[in-house]
């Protein structure tokens, strides 16, 4: 019975989350994300491992839920867009997917190739956010939110291992 539980809410989070986080205003939105990159890349912040991404823009886009944000890198630092810029580089893919990279239960390149994470624009400037990614050390995470993403990601996981058939969906929601 939990794991059907598990499963219905894996499978539904988009649905589930679609509405309440556009209520969310943009500012709010953007601040979240940008403390959550802070955190997750203080010490690529540190190395100015972002360099790279100076003066260009990647777009990242939660497809699924109708989210995204343009990320920048300017004076040393992370910056987010208010407002929709010309992208450079583009990488979008689903929530669950998103998820699952963050919480290393699923590769990129694998995804990528089932094409389910999409990337477009500059292939180049998109590698070396794919390596920057990559290399983030998720022990270096402050330890709730390790706990907190690692999870996450065995939810997730765990819940789209065992897909409903079509007619436990149904009775489901009959009930």
């Amino acid at each position: 019975m939990i794991n059907k539980i598990r499963t219905q809410l894996v499978q539904n989070a988009a649905s589930i989350l679609r509405s309440p986080v556009h209520l969310l205003p943009h500012s709010v939105q953007n601040k979240a994300l940008l403390e959550g990159l802070k955190l997750a890349f203080k010490e690529a912040l540190e190395e100015g491992d972002f360099e790279f991404l100076e003066g260009k823009w990647l777009k990242v886009s939660v497809s699924d839920i109708e989210l995204s944000w343009c990320i920048s890198y300017e004076d040393k630092r992370l910056i987010v867009a208010d407002t929709p810029v010309q992208e450079d580089v583009a990488f979008s893919g689903n929530l669950n997917d998103l998820v699952l990279i963050a919480g290393r239960k699923e590769d990129p390149d694998t995804l990528f190739f089932q094409r389910r994470l999409t990337i477009e624009g500059d292939t180049e400037l998109g590698l070396e956010v794919k390596n920057l990614m990559d290399s983030i050390d998720l022990d270096s995470l402050p330890k709730p939110l390790q706990t907190l993403l690692n999870q996450l990601a065995e939810f997730v996981y765990k819940g789209l291992q065992s897909p409903l058939t079509q007619s436990e969906v149904v009775h489901a929601y009959s009930n």
